[in-house]
């Protein structure tokens, strides 16, 4: 672990000084990539900065017990007592350590596609979608990340059959990756005359946006398709043929975007979905090649496991990957789900320490 540590300590003293030459900030394409690199190992720099001031420190206490010149009881046992505190200390660096230098997930800084859809359940799945659409959307706000519609499909009643969106912004895939799965919610809907809860559910998949250099597409392997946009947006919309559907033929993923009243606009962002999605199976194929590493996941990824149930008439949420159960519904709907989302990365990090021992 020394030589990592020295390696990052070199890396980042080279980083700041290169930040802060004026030639590096006139490239500017360079400087946000080293920029990226910088803010990545900033903490790991810092916690080493920490620990080897700690052991320092410890160093010149245990020199000074070993004094023969050591008569005064007191302060003999007040060097005794800051021994013992600067090993806690840094034991507790050590650990922070190891965590800090586990293999990032290399999908960590980038940003999401974000996909829901309604599950079972029928109009109350479309209007619990669009609760999760409002969560997720209201959480990016309170982060300061900017979101982007994608393509949208609404109901009569004001739910969502489906929405895909994008949201920009540092680290978003580290955050949200743990929201992929089964969410489902209990609650009486407002058309039920008997008060009888009712279970439903929404699919949510968070994709790492992919650039175009990570996936190939050869224009042959598209099929595109374009035509009249349904649904609300004036007279452009309802008669120019703007939306787009992009079919990928070797994988048969379709793609649909209408939320532009421009045709280009619609086929960028159709584009965008699907190189994440074609990003994800290929990322999802190599994972099951390995499926003890899989298993040691919180279930990132995988559409099919419940992982979560919204509980209207008790006021939870429970995540039944780690057993956590809170009790602020409301505010969590609205977008406070910092709380659950730490949990989850501290319960993946400890298991990824587990196995590395």
């Amino acid at each position: 672990m020394l030589e990592k540590l020295i390696a990052i300590e070199e890396r980042f003293a080279e980083l700041t000084q290169k930040l802060a030459d004026p030639e590096t900030l006139a490239r500017q394409s360079e400087y946000q990539k080293l920029a990226r690199e910088h803010a990545a190992i900033t903490d790991t720099a810092n916690c080493i900065a920490a620990y080897r001031k700690a052991m320092a420190e410890l160093e010149a206490t245990e020199a000074e017990l070993s004094s023969d010149e050591m008569h005064d009881p007191e302060y003999y046992q007040m060097l005794r007592d800051e021994q013992a505190q600067l090993k806690e200390t840094i034991a507790e660096h050590e650990q922070e350590l190891k965590r800090l230098l586990l293999p990032r997930d290399p999908n960590d800084d980038k940003n999401v596609i974000v996909e829901i859809r309604g599950g079972a359940g029928g109009s109350e799945a479309a209007l619990f979608s669009g609760d999760l659409y409002r969560m997720y959307t209201r959480y990016a706000e309170r982060r300061g990340w900017r979101q982007e519609l994608m393509d949208i499909s609404e109901t009569d009643l004001g739910g969502l059959k489906e929405v895909v969106f994008a949201i920009n912004g540092a680290g978003a895939y580290s955050r949200l990756k743990y929201e992929s799965g089964v969410h489902r919610v209990q609650r009486v809907p407002e058309t039920e005359a008997q008060g009888r809860i009712h279970t439903s559910t929404a699919t949510v998949a968070v994709l790492p946006e992919a650039e175009e250099v990570e996936v190939n597409i050869a224009p042959n392997e598209l099929r595109i398709d374009v035509f009249h946009a349904g649904g609300a947006g004036g007279q452009n919309v309802n008669k120019v043929e703007t939306a787009i559907r992009i079919t990928h033929l070797p994988t048969n993923i379709v793609v649909v975007c209408q939320d532009e009243r421009s045709q280009l606009k619609n086929r960028e962002k159709a584009m965008r979905v699907l190189r994440a999605r074609l990003l994800e199976r290929e990322q999802s194929l190599a994972a099951a090649a390995h499926s003890a590493e899989r298993k040691s996941q919180v279930g990132t990824g995988d559409r099919s496991e419940r992982i979560r149930t919204y509980n209207f008439p008790q006021g939870r949420i429970t995540d039944h990957r780690i057993g956590m159960t809170v009790y602020q519904l409301p505010a969590f709907l609205d977008g406070e789900i910092e709380e659950m989302i730490d949990a989850l990365t501290m319960n993946d990090q400890a298991a990824k320490l587990g196995e590395s021992k």
